[in-house]
């Protein structure tokens, strides 16, 4: 049999695509059954060995480590993640960026935010939106403003270079859309906003690594809900840049910035050195995590 390291782009329907390392010649692969009994689920992103059957076709024998490990979207070993968030159409939602923000900070995984459909604000709603791109920027998130209709694509694509990438969102918040513009070939998917419903439908059905720049993006299904697997309540408060920093100053060593005395974060949010709105999510969160830890016993 004839072992080949690779790496998987695609996964549809219980079928692998792999991409072999060295001849980038692409193959076919089931998992054997053996990772079902090691708990273990091969992922798009996941480097490989797998055994050759014939030319087109393979079996997947080895998932090799992993430097992070995503769940919602499915991908593992991201090197960056693309946030894309619309300021119209739907409405810019700080809780679901604060949600991404946490446990991609918790993975590891470099970040870049998308302020997408610009075309779409008046004066007024550009201000809000700046103040809130500043705040962003000043905790040591890099940011886009980004529109179809006004983008230079080219700011964008130099950050997918040698990279391997990852495109995150709400539906409808114009994912696709960008992709498309960056390379008119890929033709992917796109759906109109419904009206009713204030999001989009899912247009992207599955997870799949595109080759650009020298590089990998992918793009990945809409969703609405972001778990925080493997997450403690410590690991949320270090995932808040701002938090982790400011918390060094709190009184006690460990302090989750809920009720404890002396807690430096909830003074600089009363001070507004610390955006309410981040504030108020991480107490969500918190919380989340804090009932999942009290079910589990």
């Amino acid at each position: 049999m004839n072992r080949k390291k690779g790496l998987i782009i695609k996964l549809t329907g219980g079928w692998y695509t792999v991409i072999e390392e060295d001849t980038h010649e692409r193959f076919a692969c089931r998992a054997r059954g053996v990772f079902r009994h090691q708990d273990v689920s091969p992922k798009v992103g996941d480097h490989v060995f797998f055994d050759v059957l014939d030319h087109q076709n393979g079996y997947i024998m080895e998932v090799l480590p992993r430097r992070n490990n995503l769940t919602r979207p499915y991908i593992a070993n991201v090197d960056k993640a693309l946030l894309v968030f619309s300021v119209k159409k739907p409405d810019f939602n700080s809780n679901l960026l604060d949600r991404f923000l946490a446990v991609i900070e918790f993975n590891d995984i470099e970040t870049v935010i998308l302020f997408n459909k610009i075309d779409l604000l008046n004066d007024d709603d550009t201000k809000s939106i700046e103040i809130i791109r500043h705040y962003y920027e000043s905790i040591g998130y890099k940011t886009l403003m980004t529109s179809i209709k006004s983008f230079e694509i080219g700011v964008l694509t130099k950050e997918i270079q040698g990279h391997v990438c990852v495109v995150s969102g709400q539906s409808g918040v114009g994912k696709s859309s960008l992709l498309n513009a960056m390379d008119i070939t890929l033709n992917i998917k796109t759906d109109e906003i419904s009206e009713a419903l204030g999001r989009g439908k899912h247009t992207t059905r599955h997870v799949e690594l595109i080759p650009m720049e020298g590089g990998w993006i992918a793009d990945t299904p809409g969703f609405g809900l972001l778990e925080f697997t493997g997450m403690t309540t410590v690991d949320l408060s270090h995932s808040f840049r701002e938090f982790f920093k400011v918390g060094k100053d709190c009184r006690f060593h460990g302090c989750i910035h809920e009720n404890e005395p002396g807690c430096a974060v909830k003074k600089a949010v009363e001070k507004g050195d610390i955006l309410n709105s981040r504030y108020e999510n991480y107490l969500s969160f918190l919380g989340e995590i804090q009932a999942q830890t009290k079910n589990k016993y």
